[in-house]
């Protein structure tokens, strides 16, 4: 650990002297990607250097263990239980900074959430996910702007498209994507009897154009009048776009934001999301296998969470992780679900190493 630790603590020295080089202010995309990088290993070469100190500390006091003034070597012992407990928690903490990032934690979101099976019931349960997203963001003060929202008669959505821009939001959200199952009476059901829909999500990751290139000729936009809820604006001026990105046929429609040329600057950046999704899903089946760290697949398939609303329970099935809170996790308490997952996730990594 101490050897990996060392290399870090170069590299972070490295970076610090080639930043305080006058000409790099000249190359600003080298200066953003030190800077990054500087960043990035911060904290763990802060905590580093604490831990150094503190070896320098327990040294010290095993001397002083040694001195012939009883009070003195009483007053170390208790130190150097004190110092040797936290410099422990320390090696824990270190343990934990060494583990591989996912590359996108630190990147906003791009969530999409439909109605699947049940019908009606389907999509009142996917207005319900994106009302508990809504109240998760503001939780964490992130911000969220719907790029798209398509109304079910009966409530809810058929599909919703929204983005979170806020610290980390990836890292947090990156387990949501999958099949959420939902187990409840609806209003309509005359007898009482359970009903089990589902809805999808997924959440992908903003990309930016050094993560996958997007020719613009390879893109068709279409403008058009916005349908359904909205304001003045509604169906008066073509201000909804869509995208089509014709080598694979993915279709990204924006309509509400308050220009055409707001929505067309939303719809490529969510474009250039899925480009991106679809290039890192072809790099992992060229890789091989996913690697056992990685808790679920991400696909809009797989049954991940089941939310049973007359036991008030919660389960994921991804971790086993049961909870009889799910009127709290209705209002955006998710964190301690989001934990377990990190939690796992942390475990399986370090079994690889």
């Amino acid at each position: 650990m101490k050897d990996r630790l060392e290399k870090l603590k170069e590299r972070y020295l490295a970076i610090n002297e080639e930043l305080s080089k006058p000409e790099i202010t000249q190359d600003i995309e080298k200066m953003t990607e030190l800077s990054k990088e500087q960043r990035s290993l911060e904290k763990t070469v802060t905590l580093y250097n604490e831990y150094l100190e503190l070896e320098d500390t327990i040294e010290d006091l095993k001397d002083m263990l040694k001195d012939d003034d009883q009070e003195i070597r009483d007053m170390a012992a208790e130190e150097l239980e004190e110092a040797r407990d936290k410099i422990h928690k320390l090696e824990e903490r270190l343990q934990r900074l060494l583990i591989p990032k996912d590359p996108n934690d630190e990147k906003n979101v791009i969530v999409e959430i439909r109605g699947a099976a049940g019908g009606s019931e389907a999509n009142i349960f996917a207005g319900d996910l994106y009302r508990m997203y809504m109240k998760y963001a503001e939780k964490h003060s992130w911000n969220v702007s719907v790029v798209n929202a398509d109304e079910s008669d009966a409530g809810g959505f058929n599909q919703v498209e929204f983005t979170v821009s806020g610290d980390h939001v990836y890292s947090f959200m990156k387990y949501e994507s999958g099949a959420h199952r939902v187990q409840r009476v609806p209003e309509t059901e005359s007898q009482g009897r359970i009903h089990t829909s589902t809805a999808t999500v997924v959440v992908l990751p903003e990309a930016e154009e050094i993560d996958v290139e997007m020719n613009m000729n390879d893109l068709r936009i279409d403008t058009f009048r916005s349908s359904g809820s909205g304001g003045q604006s509604v169906n008066k001026t073509d201000s909804a776009v869509r995208v089509t990105h014709e080598p694979t046929g993915l279709i990204v429609t924006c309509q509400d934001g308050k220009s055409q040329h707001e929505n067309k600057a939303t719809a490529l950046k969510i474009m250039r999301a899925r480009l991106f999704d679809a290039v890192e899903k072809e790099r992992r089946e060229k890789e091989g296998e996913e690697r056992r760290s990685k808790i679920g697949t991400g696909e809009r398939s797989e049954k991940i969470r089941t939310y049973n609303y007359p036991q008030n329970r919660i389960t994921d099935h991804r971790i086993h992780f049961t909870t009889h809170n799910l009127d709290k996790v209705m209002e955006g308490e998710l964190d301690p679900i989001i934990e377990a997952l990190h939690e796992e996730e942390f475990k399986r990594k370090l079994e690889e190493q």
